[in-house]
């Protein structure tokens, strides 16, 4: 291999490393005698330390190495295991995370290292000074502790002398004696600079680039290869006529690539337990920071999901764990006073449901506070009051989802900002997935993903809209129909019309692209346009689209066939456009624009307000 696929091999290896040291690291804290445990850490520093001195990564070496010497003396029983240790371990970890993610993406800011470094040599150099009073040279293996400047404030450069071996080599540094005073204050300057160089570190759940492919997934898909180019040469040497081509030759080739098709959709796919095993770390640190005792169970970690949605949405999870912890799980005395267990429970559960997959986070904690929200929607004046009263529990719920929504009144680092779970409807909206809440007061509340099990291919509906053709995804179609202007009426400014039983808006998407700004959408009779200009017995086309639990019928020009489509994004230049979240190519080679159904249900519901027709 060359420099660069060496490069590719470590970084996949030493981010799954890294995970690994989280999850350990968490184990040992909850059971301190796990010898296996030790020993699972050891190594793992052990062989990142020397695979980065190898790759010329000198401080990523440094770290591993400092990370190596701690758990050596743990193996041996010379450390009593606290909590400020377990918090510097983490710590260590985070900053190795984030000197991967500098390696990968040198673009990224290269973090500081040398505090957390320092602080856990100063910690095993006063657990050495404790066995020898006077340790005069250093041994091969001592690390060398960091000398800072008892006049200047500059920050003195050090580095770690790590032994030489067959798998690593590095520089060789001076030990220098200390006075008391000098240690003293050696330990004080590492615990100041690796609080702030932390401050720097942004926490971020990342994926490596690489993923395990198992061998018979990669021989079903070479066999697949071979078969569609023998059957290619087939059909060309045969020549065979247009009539020829209905029989089952073409029937054999479709086969074949719909079988490839769903072969290389297969390789893509991963197990979500490699998201759902990041969650320990997670819940451990905002568990602490909120006081509080909370259990991790996960459930179903086996399901496989489309990589790339799975790296979309995992920041959502966090934000929906995060909340579950700081709204759902009360304290140990509100436990109590609920008669709940002292000992709070988040349980990550994932299920594969046809062509979908469900994830699922629940909490065993308060419920949500649907009074309090509420009251919230008639503050920020989203609704009347009367409005809100008239709204279902499960309508209610919809609205923590609003921007800048928030139903507690204290702001703390991990909640109460009003940013978060807007960005969670976002994010599952973008890979064509639902979101549901379920919730029930002194229970708990389950949040409910439904999301495609993969973004290679979707299923769409096709529609003519002024002579172009259009795609709407299915997962937004409720049903179509064909009714007469008849059985629409006019409404305030909008339109309405009585389907399977009930009243839903009408909107003809003529009107609707026609406009130049959104502003216009206030202007009377904007909407009613094209029905103004038709006869009465003009049957009309209607697409209905069910999104946030509210249905709109959109009225096209043309109904086509379902089709499963590969959709592309627009490009940069039009990033910005209103109403489109994509295109893909049709058989005819013709260029097919795929509506964003989030985009238009949410502009019609906000700014044309068709809630109050």
């Amino acid at each position: 291999m060359n420099e660069d696929e060496l490069r590719e091999v470590f970084l996949a290896e030493a981010q799954e490393q890294q995970d690994q040291l989280n999850q350990f690291f968490i184990a040992l804290e909850q059971n301190q005698d796990d010898k296996k445990v030790m020993e699972s850490i050891f190594r793992i520093t052990h062989t990142l330390k020397a695979n980065a001195a190898g790759l010329g990564f000198k401080d990523l070496a440094a770290l591993a190495h400092a990370l190596e010497d701690i758990f050596s003396a743990i193996k041996k029983d010379e450390v009593e295991m606290d909590d400020s240790l377990f918090n510097d371990l983490f710590r260590a970890n985070d900053v190795m995370a984030a000197m991967l993610l500098h390696i990968q993406q040198p673009d990224q800011p290269k973090p500081k290292f040398r505090g957390i470094k320092t602080k856990l040599e100063v910690f095993l150099r006063n657990l050495r000074k404790k066995e020898e009073e006077t340790p005069e040279i250093a041994s091969p293996d001592t690390i060398t502790i960091f000398n800072p400047p008892t006049t200047q404030p500059e920050e003195t450069k050090a580095t770690t002398k790590v032994e030489k071996s067959t798998e690593a080599t590095s520089a060789t540094e001076k030990t220098t004696k200390k006075t008391p005073k000098q240690e003293i204050l050696a330990e004080e300057t590492a615990v100041v600079t690796a609080e702030e160089e932390l401050e720097d570190i942004t926490n971020k759940i990342t994926f490596s680039d690489s993923i395990h492919i198992p061998i018979k997934k990669l021989d079903a898909l070479l066999n697949l290869v071979g078969e569609l180019i023998i059957e290619k040469d087939r059909v060309v040497n045969v020549g065979l006529t247009a009539q020829q081509a209905k029989r089952n030759d073409y029937i054999r080739l479709q086969r074949i690539t719909s079988e490839l098709q769903y072969a290389v959709m297969d390789i893509r796919l991963i197990q979500i337990g490699i998201l759902f095993s990041k969650f320990h770390r997670i819940v451990r640190d905002v568990a602490s920071a909120e006081g509080k005792q909370v259990n991790l169970v996960l459930e179903g970690s086996e399901i496989e999901i489309d990589r790339n949605i799975l790296q979309i949405i995992s920041d959502s999870l966090v934000h929906l764990v995060r909340n579950a912890i700081s709204h759902g799980i009360g304290t140990e005395d509100e436990r109590i006073n609920m008669k709940k267990p002292a000992r709070g429970t988040i349980t990550l559960h994932a299920e594969s449901i046809k062509e979908e997959v469900r994830i699922i986070v629940e909490d065993n904690g308060r419920g949500l506070d649907l009074a309090r929200i509420r009251q919230k929607v008639i503050e920020k004046k989203l609704l009347t009051q009367s409005e809100v009263m008239a709204l279902s529990d499960e309508a209610v719920t919809e609205y923590i989802f609003e921007p800048g929504f928030s139903s507690v009144d204290t702001v703390t680092d991990i909640s109460g900002r009003g940013v978060g779970m807007d960005v969670v409807k976002r994010a599952v909206d973008s890979v064509g997935g639902k979101i549901q809440v379920e919730t029930t007061p002194l229970v708990g509340t389950k949040i409910i993903l439904t999301l495609p099990s993969s973004m290679a291919v979707k299923g769409a509906l096709l529609f003519d809209l002024n002579q172009t053709t259009y795609a709407i995804p299915l997962s937004y179609t409720n049903a179509v129909t064909s009714i007469t202007k008849r059985q629409v009426k006019k409404v305030n400014k909008g339109l309405v019309t009585n389907f399977l039983d009930k009243s839903i808006s009408v909107v003809f998407l003529k009107d609707l692209f026609s406009i130049e700004n959104l502003e216009q959408l206030g202007v009377e009779d904007t909407l009613h346009r094209t029905f103004d200009t038709i006869a009465e017995e003009d049957r009309l086309d209607i697409v209905v689209v069910n999104y946030n639990h509210r249905e709109v019928g959109f009225v096209v020009d043309k109904l086509y066939q379902q089709k499963e489509i590969v959709e592309k994004s627009l490009g940069v230049l039009l990033k910005q456009a209103h109403f489109i979240s994509g295109a893909t190519i049709l058989g005819d080679g013709e260029v097919c624009l795929v509506l964003d159904a989030p985009s238009l249900m949410n502009t019609l519901f906000k700014n044309y307000k068709l809630q109050r027709n």
